[in-house]
């Protein structure tokens, strides 16, 4: 993720999330060198940024803040896809241990999380506002 991909990353996140990140809070992310791991998915041949994920990985410990894509390309796998990327790549950095939170109430979400392995560890009582409801906090152990 770059600077220039932040209106199309911001577009994104309004229209999927009812408590979206603002372009400030991508640009740190941006800015966290090391720390953080922001990509875009883009869509070839028009180079349209179509969704994005943002981890970030210390050591052997990742976690997955944002992921997201335009709803016009949702259930097309393409979620799946670039997650199996990214679990790859941080596999191949060393990681052994991938967390997120995700809203109970976001079904096809958890349907991809626990079809990757993710395994709830446990629940963050009130974590999202607008509306509040609970995040289940899920983990993937990985083996070399």
């Amino acid at each position: 993720m770059k600077q220039a991909d932040l209106s199309a990353v911001c577009s994104i996140e309004a229209v999927s999330f009812s408590n979206p990140w603002s372009a400030a809070t991508f640009r740190g992310e941006i800015q966290n060198v090391g720390i953080s791991f922001p990509m875009v998915v883009v869509l070839e041949p028009d180079h349209c940024v179509v969704g994005y994920v943002l981890y970030w990985q210390i050591q052997e410990d990742v976690q997955i803040n944002n992921v997201a894509l335009h709803p016009d390309f949702r259930g097309q796998g393409l979620g799946e896809a670039v997650l199996r990327l990214v679990l790859k790549e941080v596999r191949d950095n060393g990681a052994m241990l991938v967390t997120l939170e995700v809203r109970p109430s976001n079904a096809p979400a958890l349907t991809l999380y626990r079809k990757l392995g993710f395994k709830e560890l446990g629940v963050r009582k009130a974590y999202y506002t607008n509306p509040v409801e609970d995040a289940f906090v899920m983990g993937l152990e990985l083996r070399g």
